[in-house]
């Protein structure tokens, strides 16, 4: 009996050691005798205990972090960039990512970091900040390429900062600050241009009308009246000015 006992006790952890529940989002790499020999998908499997093992693979969307690298830019600066990458195993070839690959972050990870050097060397700084989309969709490129081989799917490479020396830093404030100045200065002439063309314009206007010149100072007269102010200035035509010199000449004329 009691050797009976022992044997029904093996039975029942050899038959529940042979039970494997996988998960919705996880996939089960069968081995059998140490030689890959299927999947295992969700839900309740049973396996050969001792004969076959697994490995389980998470097939969810991942994220590895690009540690950050001094690079130099085609115009021989030197900055320090770090990214990130989103990826995610193929269902279809899950096995891959255990069979081909042993520690498939790790991987991914110094792959991207010697290809980012690579990328950050064929821009320069100024592109390199401007375009980084660019760049990231470049090292996403190749680092897809690299890692269709462990089974893997880039879904995004990311450069999270690109940090460049203090002294550059305040060269670059500098330039931007001249060239912001420089901006505001071509607006202000361009507004004086316009202004000075209006002015031009509005003088033809008024010397082509007979009569304007003459209501034009009126309505500054008018003007001036409604202001509250203690100074009264008093405003007189040009022709009125010479027509009184005039009749001054003509007195004295006859006055001799």
């Amino acid at each position: 009996m009691p050797f009976l006992g022992i044997i029904l006790f093996l039975i029942t952890i050899t038959i529940i050691a042979g039970i494997k529940i996988v998960k919705q989002y996880e996939r089960k790499v069968v081995f059998t005798l140490g030689k890959y020999s299927g999947i295992l998908t969700p839900g309740f499997n049973i396996i050969i205990p001792f004969i076959q093992t697994t490995t389980t693979v998470d097939i969810r969307e991942q994220a590895v972090d690009v540690p950050s690298q001094e690079a130099m830019t085609k115009d021989n600066i030197s900055c320090t960039v770090n990214a990130v990458i989103y990826y995610k195993i193929k269902e279809h070839q899950v096995e891959r990512s255990v069979i081909n690959v042993r520690f498939l972050g790790y991987a991914m990870s110094q792959f991207a970091q010697t290809t980012m050097r690579n990328i950050v060397g064929q821009f320069e700084l100024d592109e390199l900040l401007a375009k980084r989309k660019e760049a990231s969709d470049e090292i996403k490129k190749i680092v897809d390429e690299k890692s269709d081989l462990w089974g893997v799917d880039v879904l995004s490479v990311e450069i999270k900062d690109i940090n460049i020396p203090d002294d550059l830093k305040r060269t670059i404030g500098k330039q931007a600050e001249a060239e912001r100045e420089k901006r505001a200065k071509i607006i202000t002439s361009e507004g004086e241009l316009q202004s000075a063309q209006n002015l031009q314009e509005a003088a033809k206007m008024l010397a082509k009308a007979p009569g304007a010149l003459h209501l034009r100072t009126l309505q500054s007269i008018n003007d001036l009246s409604s202001d509250q102010s203690n100074t009264t200035i008093w405003m007189l035509p040009i022709e009125i000015m010479e027509a009184i010199k005039g009749l001054g000449d003509n007195i004295a004329k006859k006055g001799k």
